[in-house]
């Protein structure tokens, strides 16, 4: 276990950025190539410091290869945008009589309350992301966007009308009127929370250096990753970024020669910045979206929903580096070496090495017993 440290006098433990690729990346033209095959596409594969090869158009990543990790055999089979979304999130299969809670609900439930944050212990940043579930409300996420500007809670409210309502509630509550007036002074309670942190200044990308702000870059993708590691210093244990546009069923390869760059800078920076801040150790960074795309280029020069098999980046002192764990077919269409993995085992995987017990039980509101990780299996060979 990772001892915890002190940054400016806070003290900070193990925490995940989840950088979320919406629409379902073509990982087959980002991480597992098929150079010379009617099903590779115009990409060339290039050499990285790791045993694997990547997309020429990702060069600075090529770079750190020895500092992430692919796992190439992803198989997950819910090839619809809600359901492989809500899959990935929760390591559960879409249900109408329960809700689960999403990954990081499930670490904030677990790390956030050991750390006295004045804070939310789970921000989802230009994207909305899965909630809480069954464990309720108040581990949701709070979320906001590139700018810093908080979206789901209506706006922050004045201490006085907080102080009124909570009086109110008070005495509606205590007449057991069901959970909708816990959970909703709750909310209330969280704004006035935020409305006098001083870590709420994490928000403000303005603040950082100009020599780190223009690493990460302008555009809203660099402002939310870097917004992302400012949480982290605050000890903010799950933060997930959204990067959408991915649903490219045409002109696949014309929009990641666009797309792929501004990943490239990106991600990057931000492992070069989480090693030059020593955040490196306690640190995971997994990147994915809900599934990935078909080998088969379609009539459009697109890539269809794929959910068979596809590749998740993962990187951070928390994982291994520099390995790529299975192997597909020469036409992308098959595992040919190695375990399948689902979400349920990289949920596992991320509790593991979060030091959240595998085995915990949570109870539903129906009184169902339901595992954290739905049994999910160790991925052990991204495990340090």
């Amino acid at each position: 276990m990772v001892t915890p440290f002190l940054f400016n006098g806070i003290n900070l433990d193990k925490s995940i950025i989840m950088i979320w690729l919406g629409g379902g990346p073509p990982t087959i033209d980002m991480w597992d190539l098929k150079p010379n095959t009617k099903e590779g596409g115009p990409f060339s594969p290039i050499a990285t410091k790791g045993d694997f090869e990547i997309c020429e158009h990702l060069p600075l990543l090529a770079n750190l290869g020895d500092s992430f990790s692919l796992i190439r055999t992803m198989s997950t089979r819910e090839a619809d945008h809600e359901r492989g979304s809500y899959y990935v999130h929760t390591g559960f299969k879409p249900s109408p009589t329960i809700e689960h809670p999403s990954l990081g609900s499930i670490i904030a439930h677990e790390l956030g309350g050991k750390r006295n944050l004045d804070i939310p212990s789970f921000f989802s940043i230009s994207t909305n992301s899965f909630g809480g579930g069954y464990l309720g409300s108040g581990v949701n996420p709070l979320v906001v966007s590139s700018d810093g500007k908080i979206t789901n809670m209506g706006g922050l409210v004045s201490n006085k009308r907080v102080e009124m309502l909570s009086m109110i509630e008070s005495r509606f509550i205590s007449t057991n009127r069901g959970e909708l007036p816990t959970d909703h002074s709750k909310l209330y309670d969280k704004a006035l929370r935020l409305n006098t942190s001083p870590k709420m200044a994490a928000l403000d990308t303005s603040l950082e250096p100009k020599q780190v702000s223009s690493a990460y870059g302008p555009s809203a993708f660099g402002r939310s990753v870097l917004m992302a590691r400012r949480l982290l210093q605050q000890g903010v244990p799950f933060v997930e970024v959204g990067f959408g546009g991915w649903d490219l069923h045409q002109s696949t390869h014309e929009t990641l020669s666009n797309k792929l760059p501004e990943l490239d800078k990106v991600i990057s920076t931000l492992i070069l910045d989480l090693k030059r801040l020593d955040l490196w150790n306690n640190t995971g960074i997994i990147m994915m979206g809900e599934f990935g795309r078909t080998p088969k280029i379609n009539s459009d020069l697109g890539r269809d929903h794929w959910a068979g098999n596809w590749t998740s980046f993962v990187s951070g002192g928390l994982f291994k580096g520099g390995i790529a764990i299975g192997k597909t077919s020469a036409n992308g269409m098959e595992i040919e070496e190695g375990n399948k993995y689902s979400s349920e085992d990289l949920i596992a995987t991320t509790c593991q090495a979060l030091g959240i017990d595998t085995k915990t039980n949570y109870t539903s509101k129906r009184g169902r017993p339901m595992n954290i990780v739905n049994g999910g299996k160790i991925i052990n060979e991204i495990l340090g």
